[in-house]
């Protein structure tokens, strides 16, 4: 019989009733005061519980010092026990670490399967999503997808605003009135506000030249009388205003949390929120009742004010922080955070084309003359300027300093452009089929657009108020 903790023969054997196991007494002994339990199988065992087993043994002699050979064997042995009792117990830590790390890297595999299966799903939930057209026809009710277009009275509105404009707009004059270069030239700053909005990054002029909205981080706009120099409304938001337009005497404003409200009157009309994500910029139609909003969930979105309704939703394949109509109405082009320009066919809502940037598209604006589409990408001191009838890069404006913001005038001859280091102002000679630089101004800006007759520039500075430029 040997000992199941030593592997010896034992001197005094014992018996454990639970396992059946034979152990060296002051072993198994000293294990139970220790631990409580068989070392075997692990069951709760008490020292009266052990099973003497009758054997012949030769009784010891007691060493009588540690100078004797006797002593030091027996020491010897305590020792050899102590290292087997601690043998045993390491053996049996190692076999138990063993099996909490194979179960725990199994839970860990699996896991990491679950993760790998859910972001498959997640990415072609997303991918379908993107794909899909989606219409809502007002707030309340449920989107569904829309194969047919646009309502046929939408339709009838964007079509024969089309075939009017395309018909004059090419041989349309210059207005009595209008800015000449040389009046361009020598604008100067004549007023400057107060702060009005600070941190504010959003400006948009009415058609008269008299009415600014100023978008604001807190959440408000500031309607600002550029005449009587003084706020006359303040219009809230569900957030931080992103991008503001009017639509005739109709104040649109776009929030990061997704909604899209109009104004009229200081009364707030219609609130929509068709966006899951941040609406990030908005646009007025050639018909003056057709509002487009565009979002961080890759969609567009058209809505008709004179029913306050959503018209269509259309998604693409990216993130869009840009937008702007085709004079004529029947395109809209976007612009991706991927760097790409997506121009939409208006009626349908088919991709027609798209333009390549180095970076985000930050602004876009079609040129008067319906040929001309010119662009600018986040942190860019250039402006692209893209001829929409064979799809060419045709011009890149080096302005020298970075461009947040640019603005054609209604006659197609003067691009505005804004940012922290001034303001620039390149006209297109038609005739000569090239382009000058009729101003550069110190003024800092966010954004700029045209006042009245381009007769003058309203600018956003960097402090959140309004700086309007002349030529005094």
């Amino acid at each position: 019989m040997l000992c199941a903790i030593s592997g010896e023969a034992p001197q005094v054997p014992v018996v454990s009733p639970k396992s059946g196991s034979v152990f060296e007494k002051r072993l198994i002994e000293a294990y139970i005061a220790e631990n409580g339990k068989d070392p075997v199988n692990g069951e709760e065992l008490a020292a009266d519980e052990l099973i003497e087993v009758k054997s012949q043994r030769v009784v010891r002699p007691r060493p009588p010092t540690l100078t004797s050979i006797p002593s030091l064997l027996s020491v010897f042995q305590e020792e050899w026990d102590a290292l087997a009792l601690e043998t045993y117990t390491l053996r049996q830590t190692l076999a138990q670490t063993r099996q909490e790390l194979s179960t725990a890297l199994y839970q860990h595999d699996a896991a990491v399967r679950v993760i790998a299966r859910l972001t498959k799903e997640r990415d072609e939930a997303r991918d379908a999503l993107s794909k899909v057209t989606v219409s809502a026809k007002g707030a309340g009710e449920a989107m569904q997808v829309d194969s047919t277009g646009l309502p046929e009275a939408v339709l009838a509105r964007v079509e024969s605003t089309q075939a009017a404009l395309s018909k004059t707009r090419r041989k349309r004059p210059i207005p009595e009135g209008w800015a000449t270069s040389e009046a361009i030239s020598a604008f100067k700053p004549t007023q400057t506000s107060e702060t009005l909005q600070p941190g504010a990054k959003t400006l948009s002029v009415n058609s008269s030249g008299e009415l600014a909205i100023v978008g604001g981080a807190d959440g408000t706009a500031s309607v600002y009388s550029v005449s009587q120099k003084q706020v006359v409304q303040v219009l809230p938001a569900s957030g931080p205003i992103t991008s503001a337009a009017w639509a005739g005497e109709k104040a649109i404003i776009a929030s990061s949390t997704g909604s899209v409200k109009v104004f009229e009157n200081g009364t707030e009309i219609a609130n929509f929120n068709s966006h899951a994500g941040a609406a990030t910029a908005v646009a007025v139609h050639a018909t003056g009742d057709i509002v487009a909003s565009v979002g961080a969930d890759k969609s567009y979105v058209l809505y008709d004010l004179t029913t306050n309704s959503v018209i269509t939703q259309i998604f693409s394949d990216a993130s869009l922080l840009s937008i702007h109509f085709h004079p004529d109405g029947h395109l809209l082009a976007a612009g991706g955070q991927d760097g790409q320009i997506k121009i939409f066919d208006v009626k349908t809502g088919a991709a027609a084309a798209s333009f390549a940037m180095p970076a985000p598209v930050k602004s876009l604006f079609f040129s008067e003359n319906g040929t001309f589409l010119a662009a600018v990408a986040e942190n860019s001191t250039t402006v692209s300027i893209w001829d929409l009838r064979n799809g060419q890069e045709i011009k890149v404006i080096e302005t020298g300093s970075q461009v947040d913001s640019i603005n054609w005038d209604y006659t197609g001859q003067f691009l505005l452009t804004a940012g922290p280091s001034g303001l620039t102002v390149n006209q297109y000679s038609k005739a000569a089929k090239s382009w000058s630089e009729s101003l550069r101004s110190a003024v800092p800006a966010v954004a700029a657009v045209w006042g009245s007759a381009a007769q003058s520039i309203v600018a956003l500075n960097t402090e959140g108020g309004v700086t309007q430029l002349t030529a005094q």
